[in-house]
């Protein structure tokens, strides 16, 4: 016997497979203990401030400001005056080339911000890196294209910036949220006060660096951080032309009964509630990947995640069973670890909202299934979650969960899956699994959703629009549709004023 076949006759054979610890390193972002506000190209000191945290941990990571009405005002003044005083008048390709180099900027940047967004947003790092950054960057370069294009987007239509821009974003997707909505009030020459979500202020802080390092014209973008009381004050500022707002059903509500009248634009991209169809020719295998990817990616922190599941009756066993058994293998934990599919939730109060539903679940009579696995002991955390012997009238299968929990239920006919999947106050997203591509074109068709997914989900795009009917809102963002709702043209009228 040789050497080497000594070697390995002594070689163990080991009992399970486990991932090692893959840490990615905290030492790449640098935070400070205290932000302002920035107005003006300058830090506003604030004069209150709240404390932010890291949801895996609870650990405090800075002081935050809480913007009053007043510091809202300064900022809406500071972007009024980059507005009429130059931004608005420079050549197009000159817009072009900021947008240009922030989004260069970000990408050199990018391992920096993975890490902040799964720091302060409870992501895994592995969809802050591969997903958030590399789309965030490829929005600005989109809209950097298209900014001395604009009479070609819009022939014989003359199209002028609105003015004054105000968006209120979500926590989710802090920085992505921010690069589809600041990129393409730039490209058509608007400025912009943006407001980031109380809890994950900091990418849009860090962001602040970014303009700076492009040398952004003082104003033309302004911060400032606070709880809802700073959005409602965004909102009734009588200096701002446009509001842009993603987040919640109801809080969209409130901000359209409140700029009724008044003639400011609007665009709103609010809850979802989406269907993800299994017919029985699907490929099984991909369709579960996609199954898990449509509902626990990011937690299931997606307004268009895919929290229903419509399984054809011929099918239902082999696809709950496969996915089972895909659930026992998601990884929950630290989201700074390069193996974790499934990290933090957001705050505590989201993780209460998930457990009343999931709770009001079990109680209708739906059948629950959690896949073993060791929660840590300190952070907000929830296992992934499926629901089975779901009806319709549940309320798991009609209210928006924003966490890690599916809820599936069957159909027969295409017919019925239309008529199931329709049968939501929402109307943003869906999924349909078939290889009959006939089969797709005629679901869509028959979808009221605003993005069809076909064979894939949670597939997005800069030049391909998104956004919702009915209760998940309306206006579009993304691809040259994003940039209409930032320009006014000859003779137009305001929308959703």
């Amino acid at each position: 016997m040789t050497e080497l076949e000594r070697k390995q006759d002594r070689t163990p054979v080991p009992k399970e497979w486990a991932y090692a610890p893959a840490p990615e390193s905290r030492d790449v972002v640098t935070l400070d203990d205290r932000y302002g506000h920035y107005v003006g190209g300058k830090w506003l000191e604030p004069s209150e401030t709240y404390t932010t945290i890291s949801p895996a941990t609870e650990e405090p990571l800075a002081e935050v400001g809480q913007a009053t009405p007043e510091e809202v005002e300064a900022a809406v003044s500071a972007a009024r005056d980059a507005f009429e005083n130059g931004w608005s008048g420079i050549p197009a390709a000159e817009r072009a080339k900021y947008l240009f180099r922030i989004a260069r900027i970000l990408q050199e940047r990018a391992r920096e911000f993975a890490v902040l967004e799964s720091l302060n947003g409870g992501k895994p790092i592995k969809e802050s890196r591969d997903v958030d950054l590399p789309l965030a960057a490829a929005h600005f370069f989109y809209y950097a294209g298209w900014a001395d294009k604009l009479e070609y987007a819009f022939p014989n239509r003359r199209p002028q910036p609105v003015g004054v821009a105000g968006q209120i974003i979500p926590w989710n997707f802090p920085l992505l949220m921010l690069s589809w909505k600041i990129a393409p009030a730039l490209a058509a020459g608007n400025t912009v006060v943006l407001k980031p979500a109380e809890t994950t202020p900091l990418s849009a802080l860090l962001f602040a660096d970014v303009l700076r390092q492009a040398e952004l014209p003082p104003g033309v973008v302004n911060i400032v951080t606070g709880d809802g009381r700073t959005g409602a004050a965004l909102v009734k500022s009588e200096g701002v032309d446009k509001i842009a707002f993603t987040g919640s059903t109801d809080v969209g509500k409130a901000i359209q009964r409140e700029l009724a009248g008044t003639g400011k634009k609007l665009t709103l991209e609010l809850g979802g509630k989406a269907a993800n169809i299994i017919f029985d020719d699907a490929a099984l295998d991909q369709a579960v990947e996609g199954i898990i990817n449509g509902i626990y990616f990011n937690q299931g922190h997606v307004c268009c995640a895919g929290s229903r599941l419509l399984v054809q009756e011929s099918i239902y066993e082999p696809v709950v069973e496969k996915l089972k058994r895909r659930l026992t293998t998601l990884r929950v934990g630290d989201p700074l670890d390069k193996n974790t599919d499934v990290g933090a939730i957001n705050s505590k109060e989201q993780l209460e909202r998930i457990r009343e539903l999931v709770e009001s679940g079990e109680q209708e009579g739906a059948e629950i299934y959690q896949p073993p696995c060791r929660l840590p002991e300190k952070g907000y955390w929830f296992a992934p979650t499926v629901f089975t012997n779901v009806a319709q009238s549940y309320r798991i299968a009609q209210e928006e969960i924003f966490g890690p929990v599916l809820s599936i239920l069957t159909f027969r006919t295409p017919e019925e899956a239309v008529e199931k999947a329709n049968n939501t106050p929402y109307g943003l997203s869906a999924g349909v699994w078939t290889e009959k591509g006939s089969r797709i074109l005629w679901m869509a068709e028959r979808l009221r959703a605003g993005v069809v997914w076909a064979n894939t989900f949670n597939r997005f795009d800069p030049s391909s629009p998104f956004g919702g009917y009915k209760e998940s809102g309306f206006g579009r963002e993304g691809g040259r549709h994003g940039l209409e709702p930032y320009m006014q043209f000859d003779g137009s009228q305001p929308s959703g004023g």
